[in-house]
């Protein structure tokens, strides 16, 4: 099999696998992740077959939606990996990724690098924030059946990952407790410059929002 099967096959189980997922989780999720990977790859010194497996399997299974097992994802796509004759290098590479790049995943510290974690993380940070953030952001929170605001319950700026991970907050504090920190978490140059835009836009949204809420505007 070549390097470009494996991707093909591998980005039609995906689609096949996440057909009925949350809005915010499902096949478009990943096809904008892996899109963004790959532009954001060009200028990397980085495996793309890595990244681009990575990008694609980075959410088959996620705890979320499955209990909160951690495991269930890698398990997922070692796998379907090692069902298509993927040389074990690879799968281990993109078993790393999967474990280590979430936003949660770095509440212990960063205790894994490599250049196509930084590129694919990147890539799935920039699908959370900027307007796809925002409606990614309020679609979970419906899902999740939360507020979409309360003034009288305030962000956990300093919160564990166990508190991170069980947050029931109304969507507009997970802006203050995620959203507006990762354009300060982009490892890469490409992803910095195309964050700072999208973080601007989250700004100018709730600026707007807090104008609207208080019927100012």
């Amino acid at each position: 099999m070549t390097p470009q099967q494996l991707i093909d096959d591998t980005a039609a189980f995906v689609q096949r696998t996440l057909q009925h997922a949350e809005a915010g989780h499902d096949w478009w999720h990943i096809l904008r992740v892996w899109n963004n990977a790959k532009h954001i790859g060009a200028t990397e010194q980085a495996d793309m077959l890595v990244v681009e497996l990575a990008a694609l399997l980075h959410d088959i299974a996620d705890s979320k939606f499955n209990g909160g097992d951690e495991e269930i994802g890698p398990r997922t796509a070692i796998e379907f990996l090692r069902g298509q004759g993927a040389d074990e290098v690879i799968i281990e590479q993109v078993e790393l990724i999967i474990r280590h790049m979430s936003f949660k995943s770095t509440f212990d510290g960063q205790k894994f690098y490599s250049p196509e974690l930084a590129v694919v993380q990147d890539a799935d940070r920039l699908d959370a924030i900027g307007a796809i953030g925002i409606a990614r952001a309020f679609t979970y929170g419906g899902f999740k059946g939360r507020e979409l605001y309360n003034p009288n319950i305030a962000p956990n700026l300093n919160m564990s990952k166990e508190e991170y991970k069980h947050a029931t907050a109304p969507t507009i504090n997970h802006f203050y407790e995620k959203l507006l920190l990762l354009k300060d978490k982009m490892n890469t140059a490409t992803a910095k410059q195309m964050a700072e835009r999208r973080h601007e836009y989250m700004e100018g949204y709730l600026t707007q929002f807090y104008a609207e809420w208080e019927g100012k505007s």
